[in-house]
């Protein structure tokens, strides 16, 4: 019972956050984490520990899902380059340098020790840096890229951190069979990913019933995740690829099946990252009775380090990839020119470490070197990268002056004048097919003619000026169908309609009015 009210109690913590951060104007992850913090130093307050079994078989499987459904695929493929550079090439350069300097500040590690710290610390999470950027908006392909990155690289690291482990049981480390097994890993779970995504993709296509295909979706991530671990191959990987494939089902389910899994999952993903991040912040009084045994200057001093040398690893990494494989390279560059050096700037100072660093961490054995100390390190890396760098970051974004690379109000429109021409024409044949119902027809041709007429008139003009007259049609719109909906509930109160009767009458006001939103 003392579980259940705790749930419930931090899920109103991250609902009253969620609005503090929207009226402060600051990405909610940092203040969900910066709050955890201030609640986790609260005396009478309960140890609330964050099992690494819930972060890696509740939490992450429908964040991964989620982020693979809304990829842009043909995106993922233009830019694959770099994304792989990013979640391979820099994850394994990252494990390797943290590994070398924590090998040299702590030799109790040893080196396979190391290893597991720097796979520990090695991932960002875009999660903090995507909130960000919905804010301010950046070019589309910065956006692209990170999120690219955010999806592959905690595999990656998981298969280091994994591979780190094992040697350090075994007492012995070899290159080739890493190597080999990180392919296999990879691959299967790209294998399994592919499968189940094809069976939920079926499996959507035949559930009618919004409810059931909704359930489907929900299950979709466990279903590729647990069996790809059960396997032995990565279950992140299958999580992602799964939700690619998934995204291909969503054009053939009816309007309200999306709608409703629209409200479900951004529910869901909404209250997962709040929870992820709140929980984050809650460590911090285990963390620091961990470390007591050392001194916390000493501690802090490896952290910060540690810390200082992510941070300095993603810019010269992200610059190499960017220019001087260009330059060594005249093939690439003539199929992708030098990006724009402030873009640059931007993937360098987006490095937010996130759940997946602390997971790890708090899966360590209990036995392992110098467990609490790497504990530490891993909170001090999220905070100050989190924290630090994700404040940072609306500021940096501000003074380079980027902007988004697409005018999204000018494509908007262009692309509304030609589905409303495609309508038209749809509408035309129909004359003749429904010769009895000229009636609808010619209001529904009137009604996307004005549409038509409106984007064309207003094409290219201010944001502000095109959509003043659109504005005011949907008020006079949205005021006819408050006048329904207030009268559906008079009727219901005065006992002339039942409860099914107005669900009904209130769920196709609903859809009406999403409709004209859409």
């Amino acid at each position: 019972m003392r579980e259940i009210e705790l749930v419930l109690g931090l899920l109103a913590i991250v609902v009253a956050l969620a609005v503090l951060a929207r009226r402060l104007g600051l990405p909610y992850p940092i203040v969900m984490v910066l709050a955890g913090l201030g609640l986790g130093l609260l005396p009478g307050l309960p140890d609330i520990e964050l099992a690494p079994d819930i972060v890696f078989l509740v939490f992450l499987p429908p964040i991964l899902y989620a982020g693979g459904f809304l990829t842009s695929l043909r995106d993922l493929k233009a830019n694959l380059r770099p994304i792989a550079l990013l979640a391979f090439g820099l994850v394994i350069v990252t494990a390797a340098g943290v590994a070398v300097v924590a090998h040299a500040m702590v030799p109790a590690l040893g080196w396979a020790g190391a290893f597991v710290l720097g796979a520990i610390v090695s991932p960002p999470d875009a999660v903090a840096a995507m909130a960000i950027f919905q804010r301010l908006g950046v070019p589309r392909r910065v956006v692209t890229i990170l999120e690219g990155e955010s999806l592959v690289n905690d595999a990656t690291a998981l298969i280091i951190y994994r591979s780190a482990l094992a040697a350090l049981a075994l007492g012995t480390f070899s290159l080739v069979a890493a190597s080999l097994g990180f392919v296999v890993v990879l691959v299967g779970g790209v294998a399994v990913g592919a499968v189940v995504g094809w069976l939920v993709m079926r499996a959507l296509e035949r559930a009618h019933e919004p409810t059931f295909a909704v359930t489907i979706t929900l299950l979709a991530p466990f279903a590729a995740y647990l069996p790809a671990e059960q396997l032995g191959v990565s279950g992140v990987i299958a999580a992602v690829v799964a939700g690619i494939f998934a995204r291909r089902a969503g054009n053939r389910l009816t309007s309200d099946t999306r709608i409703a899994a629209t409200a479900v999952w951004s529910t869901q993903i909404f209250v997962l990252n709040g929870l992820v991040f709140v929980l984050i912040g809650l460590q911090l009084r285990a963390v620091l009775a961990a470390v007591a045994q050392r001194s916390v200057g000493e501690a802090a001093f490896i952290a910060l380090s540690v810390a200082f040398l992510l941070v300095v690893l993603r810019f010269v990494w992200v610059v190499i990839a960017a220019y001087v494989v260009r330059w060594l390279i005249p093939a690439i560059r003539r199929a992708d020119p030098y990006p724009p050096w402030q873009s640059v700037v931007v993937i360098g100072w987006s490095g937010l470490r996130g759940v997946v660093s602390l997971a790890a961490a708090l899966a360590l054995p209990f036995d392992f070197p110098e467990r609490d100390l790497v504990l530490f390190v891993t909170f001090v890396v999220i905070l100050v990268t989190l924290v630090g760098q994700g404040l940072t970051l609306p500021l940096v974004i501000r003074a380079l002056g980027l902007a988004p690379d697409r005018d999204i109000v000018h494509d908007e429109g262009h692309a509304r004048v030609l589905t409303g021409d495609a309508a038209l024409a749809r509408l035309r044949e129909l004359t003749e097919q429904w010769p009895g119902h000229l009636e609808l027809i010619d209001q529904l041709r009137d009604r996307y003619e004005h549409r038509t007429r409106h984007h064309e008139d207003h094409h290219g003009e201010a944001p502000a000026e095109a959509e003043q007259e659109l504005l005011e049609h949907t008020a006079i719109r949205r005021a006819v169908i408050e006048a329904e909906r207030a009268s559906a509930f008079d009727l219901h109160d005065r006992g002339i309609i039942d409860d099914e009767v107005l669900r009904r009458i209130e769920r196709d006001l609903d859809l009406e009015e999403l409709r004209m939103e859409a």
